[in-house]
């Protein structure tokens, strides 16, 4: 078993197994893993910031059982930054939140590939900075088909007046986020919201658009999950890997982007690689960083 003491942040982490293959059908270790995001941490830090973390942890890879674990392990380091959060039954549970290199690397050590966030800070459980569209096609349909919807989602909002952003699951779906960033904001609001554009959509576009949930009417079709704009629910965090067969990561678009991998008929344009994702951001910069700081008002319907 290897095992290395690094330094990060004035502080030592003792990081173990780093031959591990954890993208056994692809060949991408844990020492891979680690060094991808901390190559990304410039980008994805500010994203996971004061937010509680949802560990999902692949300890034998990609191939084997995985879990999930929102109690952040009380073996954690004590300079891990934790926050007090209400889980559905009222009890309260100390979440991790990644608010630095360190935290970020130690996440990785424990082989949590993903990272899934909600989308409030742990301080203000009840005010959402974004209301999201969760686009998951239904065999045969695939990511063209949720470029196609996540292309008319943007024209609406925008005659609307909002501003929206997208980025791959990471699978092969697309995530459309409309930024708000307003203390006035809410989950009732952005549910309410989220639902009724998405039943617009339903009926406009019958053949490629369902709101519905249950699986037997998703079937060819593009199912935009408003239910996600829930204090209770966890997103894929812009830039984290995600766990498969090869190790895509969640990348944000933009929009001429999604238009140019829309009309090329191409779906692999619309996945990427760790090495690409640094890439772009190396040249582009974070293309979800408006989502941060862009601040909204949701009109009414």
């Amino acid at each position: 078993m290897s095992r290395r003491v690094i330094g990060e942040g004035g502080r030592s982490l003792i990081l173990t197994n780093l031959e591990k293959d954890l993208y056994p059908s692809y060949g991408f270790t844990k020492a891979q893993i680690i060094d991808y995001y901390r190559r990304i941490a410039p980008f994805i830090l500010p994203h996971t910031k004061d937010r509680a973390l949802t560990l999902k942890r692949y300890p034998g890879g990609t191939d084997q059982i995985f879990f999930f674990e929102k109690r952040c392990p009380v073996h954690r380091p004590d300079w891990v930054q934790t926050a007090e959060v209400q889980r559905n039954d009222r009890e309260k549970m100390t979440a991790c939140l990644i608010n630095n290199m360190e935290t970020l690397i130690w996440s990785q050590n424990l082989a949590s590939l993903e990272l899934h966030l909600p989308l409030h800070r742990a301080g203000l459980p009840g005010t959402p900075n974004a209301m999201v569209f969760d686009l998951d096609p239904g065999y045969p349909a695939d990511v063209l088909s949720c470029a196609k919807v996540a292309l008319i989602l943007r024209d609406l909002l925008a005659d609307l007046g909002l501003a929206s952003f997208v980025k791959t699951s990471g699978r092969k779906g697309l995530h459309v986020y409309v930024p708000l960033n307003r203390k006035k904001a809410s989950y009732a609001g952005t549910r309410t919201f989220s639902k009724a554009v998405a039943l617009i959509l339903q009926k406009s576009y019958p053949d490629l658009v369902t709101a519905k949930m249950a699986k037997n009417f998703r079937r060819a079709k593009v199912f935009i999950n408003w239910s996600q704009n829930d204090a209770s629910k966890t997103m894929i965090c812009v830039y984290s890997l995600r766990a498969g067969e090869r190790p895509l990561v969640a990348v944000p678009l933009a929009w001429p982007e999604l238009e140019t991998s829309t009309a090329a008929g191409d779906p692999e344009k619309l996945k990427f690689l760790p090495s690409e994702a640094i890439s772009r951001t190396e040249k582009e910069g974070d293309l979800f960083r408006e989502v941060l700081t862009k601040k909204q008002v949701l009109p009414y319907l």
